[in-house]
C-alpha cells in the first residue's frame, strides 16, 4: 500500500494533477485540488493499492503540494 498526501494549503489550483492523474484529483469548489475518496481538509490523504498515475501528478505540480508516501 501506498498513500498520496496533498498539502492543499499550498496547492495553487493550476490543475496540472487533475490533467495527468484524473483518477485520484480533482478540482474542488474552492479552486484547490481535492484527492477524489478523502475529505476536503488542509493536508488530505488517500491510502491506495496502486499508485497508477499519482507519481505523474506529482511530477507536475509547480509547488509540490503532493506526496506519495509508500508503505
Amino acid at each position: 500500500m501506498s498513500k498520496i498526501v496533498l498539502q492543499r494549503e499550498k496547492c495553487i489550483g493550476c490543475g496540472s494533477c487533475t490533467a495527468v492523474c484524473p483518477k485520484y484529483f480533482e478540482m474542488a469548489d474552492d479552486g484547490k485540488t481535492h484527492i477524489i475518496g478523502s475529505t476536503i481538509q488542509d493536508i488530505e490523504e488517500l491510502e491506495v493499492a496502486k499508485i497508477e498515475c499519482a507519481e505523474s501528478a506529482v511530477e507536475a505540480c509547480p509547488v509540490q503540494c503532493i506526496e506519495i508516501i509508500k508503505t
